[in-house]
């Protein structure tokens, strides 16, 4: 990186906070995208480490000037290339901003600066008894500005909906230098373009966030975890719209093939409780009276039992709660050696059966597996395409853009919750229209007119 540019940016926050040296810089060119589709980081990069909004201000300002690309960066857990920097860029890097700056109880709000992970948030909200926050997309590192930017989701989306659901109000820097707050604590807010909800999910290409407040909730004194088995993916997935159909709502009703199960639980020690059947629902629930817990239990057991259950447990103590919810968290982990790319398509959940049978069909039709696991209550399922022999396969390709062509025939997504990033912008064209396209990089053309910020995420 040029001499000059690293001392103006050591002017802005201070020489400790800014490093062109390779060796420091390694782990801030790249993200967890699977290594066998991961893009080429460019290493003529700078890392700096701003401690607040108006030194992000003076450095995208600078950035302007002299036209170099600004790449924000999180926690680094994105799985999709967003925070990789292709070109020579300046690597912002938000993990001073890390303070908790207001717990709101009587509005049930939290305002948090960007770069507090997830789990420092969990422990400020773990202090008190009455109120959670509820998105987890599975790695507490993950810090609350990058669950903004690429709008995670998690298991509890049947109940409590995705990351966009729950933030009211963002401090942001945008790409030309201004200081801007979008949203705030209201309940209802209608005046104007919603800029906010735009902010979301924009995968750090119209602004860099630098403030977040969230919606908080409730508490439910009582809490059960119920694994129901079958021996078929269509009898697991043809019960779940029954069960919500009834009236029934649960945290999280998650799918997982039994291998995956198995191999997770042996990764971490112990074991998977349930025995019978090859495929698992996993549903998390909350209730304010024990009874109410057990009476709705017993409802879902007995909907799965007309289609063809072979088997139900319940976890009641938090401690067999929790062990369950580790085990579908590690899911990804055994298989991570083996994994060439794993897609996080979703329809909605009345298709999941047919989705299934037709990717059961493809796998077929390629000679191979394709495990499964997913949050089925809102139609989100991630399918593993395994490498061969530790190379991408042959098929790769092809084989990824039916899967796509799949999800997208029953009104799908390519994505549900890992983002566009840099390694799936290229399949764009196959979700929207040439024209929704152009409208897409007219927004990025309106918020970043010199094409500064996270080039090659989303749009150019």
């Amino acid at each position: 990186m040029n001499s000059q540019i690293v001392e103006n940016l050591r002017k802005i926050t201070g020489a400790d906070w800014v490093t062109d040296d390779l060796s420091q810089m390694q782990s801030y060119l790249q993200d967890e995208t699977e290594a066998l589709i991961r893009v080429e980081s460019s290493k003529d990069c700078v890392v700096v480490k701003p401690s607040s909004p108006e030194e992000i201000s003076k450095i995208l300002t600078y950035a302007n000037e002299i036209m170099i690309p600004v790449i924000a960066r999180g926690g680094g857990t994105g799985v999709c290339g967003a925070a990789v920097p292709i070109k020579p860029s300046i690597i912002l890097s938000l993990e001073r901003l890390n303070k908790i700056v207001e717990f709101d109880k009587k509005n049930l709000m939290i305002t948090v600066e960007s770069g507090v992970t997830l789990a420092n948030l969990l422990e400020e909200l773990n202090k008190q008894d009455k109120l959670f926050f509820p998105i987890h997309p599975g790695d507490e590192g993950a810090q609350i500005g990058g669950m903004v930017a690429v709008n995670a989701g998690g298991t509890k989306a049947v109940k409590h909906g995705i990351m966009r659901n729950h933030v009211k109000a963002l401090e942001v820097v945008l790409p030309t230098g201004e200081i801007a707050t979008l949203g705030g604590k209201l309940i209802k807010n209608n005046m104007g373009y919603d800029l906010l909800q735009m902010m979301i999910g924009s995968e750090g290409t119209l602004g860099v966030i630098t403030k977040v407040t969230l919606k908080l909730y409730a508490k439910n004194k009582y809490t059960g975890t119920l694994i129901v088995s079958f021996d078929s993916r269509r009898d697991a997935c043809d019960c779940v719209p029954k069960i919500l159909q009834e009236g029934i709502t649960p945290l999280a009703i998650e799918y997982m093939d039994r291998p995956i199960s198995e191999k997770a639980a042996e990764h971490l020690g112990t074991k998977w409780p349930a025995t019978k059947g090859s495929v698992d629902l996993m549903l998390m629930l909350d209730a304010k009276t024990e009874d109410e817990l057990y009476d709705t239990s017993e409802q879902i057991v007995g909907i799965c039992e007309e289609h063809n259950a072979v088997d139900s447990i319940i976890a009641e103590t938090s401690k067999d709660q929790k062990e369950i919810l580790a085990i579908r968290s590690n899911a990804y982990t055994p298989f991570k050696d083996h994994v060439a790319d794993g897609l996080d398509m979703a329809v909605p959940p009345s298709a999941v059966p047919d989705f299934f049978d037709d990717i059961s069909a493809l796998s077929e039709k390629y000679h191979t597996e394709i495990p499964a696991v997913g949050h089925i209550g809102d139609g989100n399922i991630h399918n593993f395409i395994l490498s061969d022999n530790g190379k991408l396969p042959s098929y790769y390709e092809e084989f990824k853009q039916e899967m796509y062509k799949i999800a997208l025939k029953y009104g799908g997504t390519i994505t549900a919750e890992h983002g566009t990033g840099k390694t799936r912008k290229e399949y764009m064209p196959l979700q929207f229209t040439k024209r929704e396209i152009q409208i897409m990089e007219g927004i990025k053309k309106a918020f970043d007119p010199n094409g500064i910020l996270n080039p090659g995420t989303i749009v150019d």
